[in-house]
């Protein structure tokens, strides 16, 4: 699974950047309102698996408390993102500010759109009153969330603006003498005060060797490559991420972009958990992210020589993370230095399961036995027929089943069946992928 890039759109209110979300998802994800300000927070959608769009908080008023970060936030967006959609109402001249957030995206040499949304309106302003914010003709676009008037020509550039920008740093990449060892990447995810920080200092004390350290490469990530058993491992402590109603205003509202990009850029993932409190909806939203991303998953307890009971603890996980069986739990105290060295091993062999490839002839022995010990159901006249299975990917793992009508399967049928690929094959710690395929559709 590829790193999906980040598109970020950015502007003042009112804009319309939430109905533009929701017709390039095309589903209602973000709340949409005549009043300004609708969203406060960061919603973020993945688009046809090609690109993650983040829509963001509105810049608003003078006299707003955001007036006063409003540089910070947008610096920050732009810092996070592969690509920037700067929105403007197309029935509004532009203003001081919307020049400013556009001058600043040109800035960072990142690629630039400028999307003039509401162009079904009768007094939608030509184009030519916003060439001077200085972006080309060519990556200027008229559309309209409501008609769904040039959002498809706005998503064709932006895959192709991202595929070109990948096959540049491929080729850049090809360049080289010599390449790199692969560095393994582990992403610190979790909330304020959790614990990361400290984990952080005490993982570059317990490792063989220090290679670097350096912040500020995305704000408020520190980064440190460390290297252990020969292997090179660069650890990436991110900014805490609060509830959206507990967030402060300025630069903590863009705390769920950085999590995003620090999610997308590992290939393995450790969640924290504070064991001297209670576990949130928003630890299980973050597991849910790691894991719809595709990347390996650890669950670290911090914390632990503040509590007695560990075994209601480990209650407690196994029960509000029930959907992550497979992720290994690590009780850990960064005072005394408990399991540090062992969440390295764990690094170690979770990224070796999420490269384990299994044979074809395995694959469909397991499942046989999956069909023979459950069948699965299916409509009064007609049952799905699964008939082969193969291993199509890794990093994740991916499978693809071929058979007839597959579309009838239930998810808990599709449970069963990961249940035992995971009772045969060593793939603790990481997700699995499946694709249904009808044969006809192969």
């Amino acid at each position: 699974m590829k790193k999906l890039p980040i598109v970020a759109m950015i502007g003042q209110t009112n804009a319309g950047k939430s109905s533009l979300l929701n017709r390039m998802a095309r589903k209602n994800i973000a709340i949409v309102a005549r009043e300004e300000g609708t969203t406060r927070d960061n919603v973020i959608a993945t688009i046809d698996n090609s690109f993650i769009l983040v829509d963001t908080a509105g810049l608003k008023t003078p006299s707003d408390e955001f007036e006063a970060s409003i540089q910070e936030q947008i610096e920050d967006t732009i810092e996070s993102a592969d690509l920037i959609l700067v929105a403007l109402d197309s029935t509004k001249y532009f203003d001081q500010r919307d020049k400013k957030i556009a001058k600043d995206a040109l800035h960072s040499g990142k690629p630039v759109f400028l999307v003039l949304n509401k162009s079904d309106l009768r007094d939608s302003l030509p184009i030519e009153e916003f060439r001077a914010l200085g972006i080309a003709p060519e990556r200027i676009f008229y559309t309209s969330a409501t008609t769904g008037a040039g959002v498809k020509e706005l998503m064709t550039q932006v895959r192709s603006e991202i595929s070109f920008s990948e096959q540049n740093n491929q080729k850049l990449s090809r360049g080289k003498a010599f390449s790199a060892a692969h560095v393994l990447k582990l992403a610190l995810i979790g909330r304020p005060n959790v614990g990361k920080s400290s984990l952080f200092n005490t993982l570059g004390k317990k490792q063989q060797a220090i290679v670097s350290s350096r912040q500020g490469t995305t704000r408020d990530v520190n980064r440190m490559e460390v290297r252990y058993k020969e292997q090179e491992i660069e650890i990436l402590d991110t900014a805490g991420l609060r509830k959206p109603g507990k967030r402060e205003v300025g630069i903590e509202k863009f705390s769920a972009i950085r999590t995003l990009a620090a999610i997308e850029e590992a290939d393995i993932c450790a969640l924290l958990v504070d064991a001297t409190e209670p576990h949130s909806k928003l630890d299980q939203a973050l597991a849910g992210q790691i894991i719809e991303a595709g990347k390996g998953i650890i669950v670290v307890v911090t914390k632990t020589d503040l509590v007695d009971n560990t075994d209601a603890i480990l209650d407690e996980l196994e029960n509000d993370f029930n959907f992550i069986p497979y992720a290994p739990v690590v009780l850990t105290s960064s005072e005394t230095g408990k399991n540090v060295t062992k969440l390295f091993e764990l690094v170690m062999e979770i990224e070796k399961n999420r490269h384990f490839e299994v044979k074809t002839s395995d694959l469909n022995k397991i499942l046989s036995e999956a069909i023979v010990a459950h069948p699965p159901a299916g409509l009064k006249n007609t049952r799905p027929k699964p008939k082969y299975m193969v291993q199509t990917d890794n990093c994740p793992p991916w499978f693809v089943v071929y058979g007839h009508d597959l579309e009838l399967l239930h998810w808990s049928w599709k449970r069963f069946l990961e249940r035992k690929i995971r009772e045969k094959c060593p793939f603790v710690g990481t997700p699995i992928m499946f694709s249904f395929r009808n044969e006809k559709q192969k």
